[in-house]
């Protein structure tokens, strides 16, 4: 980590300044200190950084502009020089857990395939006393291990890898895999899955996770692991399909989540299904208009194959509610009406409890991983309806996407259980601080902060 715990005679402190505090802050300074920032025109804006030099010439003191935490110190960590640093306030707890995250994700580089090139060393801060050094460890490792599986190219990423991911992750924190695979889904009674998975050389299969003691209460969680999404017969264009390696960025964020539950050691019962398949194109791929029975007994027509994503989760939906958990969350890249709707930095949360809905939207807040709620329109529902099955895996026309798509998911989760779905993008198309290009973590903050609020110890 870039992270430190002690000082030193040579570490640059850094003052957080509030726009609205500078000049306060100003008046208090000395001459000189006051000539350079009115000179440089610095003026607390967020994210903007004064560079101050000391006597000798050489670093001696970094402004700050802050409105974001994570932000700003992501934007210091992204470029200062090498060297240490400490924070020149105290801060509460929470802005100083925001400011280590956005500190050490900056450091973040995607360089598996990257040869002979060696990146400079990252600048190092020093961790602040209000700190939760614990939590934000664990939220580190959960957000690098989102976007290393997520960038992964599907070569290295296919079904059988993220099964693999998922039992190391399972052995490190001493839980419970296993894996469904193949023939042996169908006995199992897991058909949508192999369904959409049949047609992939890598055979479609349910990874299953379990940890925590038997009589906690029991969180569930869901996650899409569509490991590459040709759209199936129905064939996605070149564009649509060029990134379609972080169709599983939804079982991605399911593992990271249960990184950061069980390294924070929660008293729950959790529970991880991730429905991991490719959907490929081949003879016995599903076709259009094919009916399959489902693991809830209802019987779904193939509107269209492109639409795997909730075929995959319905099984695994179905099972998740046999045991009546405390919370369901279900992560997914379900829909690209979600995008037009929200746009890729804000993910769409629908849910069938309105107390958890609220608690999930305020845990976004406090943790800068913000949530918009959708909402479950049951009128909707008729859109789903099929003349010679239960119901459609799609609707007629363009209208509502996001939302006919989070209502297919209801019909198998039953209304007593609290099920919340979140409808994500799992990529970051431009670099800000903190958040490189590429697979990112979305909404995984929120949600741990509202399971560890709710069945805290």
């Amino acid at each position: 980590m870039t992270l430190i715990v002690k000082a030193d005679t040579r570490t640059i402190p850094i003052v957080p300044l509030e726009k609205a505090k500078l000049d306060g802050w100003i008046k208090r300074q000395d001459a000189a200190t006051r000539a350079w920032v009115q000179s440089t025109g610095f003026k607390a804006e967020a994210n903007a950084v004064s560079l101050i030099a000391g006597e000798d010439g050489a670093l001696a003191r970094v402004l700050v502009g802050v409105d974001d935490p994570f932000a700003a110190f992501g934007t210091l960590a992204s470029w200062l020089p090498a060297g240490s640093y400490r924070i020149d306030a105290k801060l509460p707890a929470r802005q100083a857990n925001a400011a280590c995250l956005g500190w050490e994700l900056a450091s973040y580089k995607f360089a598996r395939y990257k040869s002979g090139e060696k990146p400079p060393a990252p600048p190092s801060l020093v961790w602040p006393d209000a700190a939760d050094r614990k939590r934000v460890g664990a939220a580190a490792e959960a957000t690098v291990l989102v976007r290393d599986l997520i960038n992964t190219p599907a070569e290295d990423m296919g079904p059988s890898q993220l099964a693999a991911a998922a039992q190391r992750l399972a052995r490190q924190h001493k839980a419970a895999c296993k894996v469904i695979v193949g023939g042996d889904l169908l006995k199992q009674n897991y058909p949508t899955i192999h369904a959409v998975g049949r047609a992939s050389d890598d055979p479609p299969r349910l990874i299953d996770i379990t940890w925590g003691r038997a009589n906690a209460p029991k969180v569930t969680l869901v996650g899409k692991g569509v490991c590459f999404d040709t759209g199936g017969l129905d064939l996605k264009q070149a564009t649509g399909m060029l990134r379609m390696k972080k169709d599983m960025g939804g079982g991605a964020h399911a593992l990271g989540l249960a990184h950061m539950i069980m390294a924070m050691n929660l008293r729950v019962r959790l529970r991880v299904l991730i429905p991991a398949v490719e959907n490929s194109v081949a003879g016995n791929a599903i076709r259009p208009l094919d009916i399959v029975k489902t693991r809830k007994g209802i019987t779904v027509e193939i509107g269209n194959t492109d639409a795997e994503g909730r075929l995959v989760l319905c099984d695994a939906l179905a099972e998740a509610d046999s045991e009546k958990p405390r919370l369901i969350v279900d992560f997914a890249t379900l829909t690209g009406a979600a995008r037009v709707a929200l746009g890729p930095d804000l993910p769409a949360l629908f849910c069938n409890d309105d107390r958890w809905a609220e608690a999930a939207l305020k845990s976004g807040s406090r943790e800068s991983d913000p949530l918009w709620r959708m909402p479950l329109y049951s009128p909707y529902r008729r859109r789903l309806d099929s003349q010679v099955a239960d119901l459609n895996n799609v609707s007629e026309g363009t209208h509502a996407g996001a939302i006919t798509a989070a209502l297919y998911l209801n019909e198998f989760v039953s209304p007593a259980t609290p099920w919340m779905h979140l409808d994500i993008m799992a990529w970051n198309e431009s670099q800000r601080p903190g958040r490189p290009v590429g697979g990112e973590a979305q909404g995984m903050r929120a949600i741990y902060g509202l399971i560890a609020e709710r069945f805290a110890r």
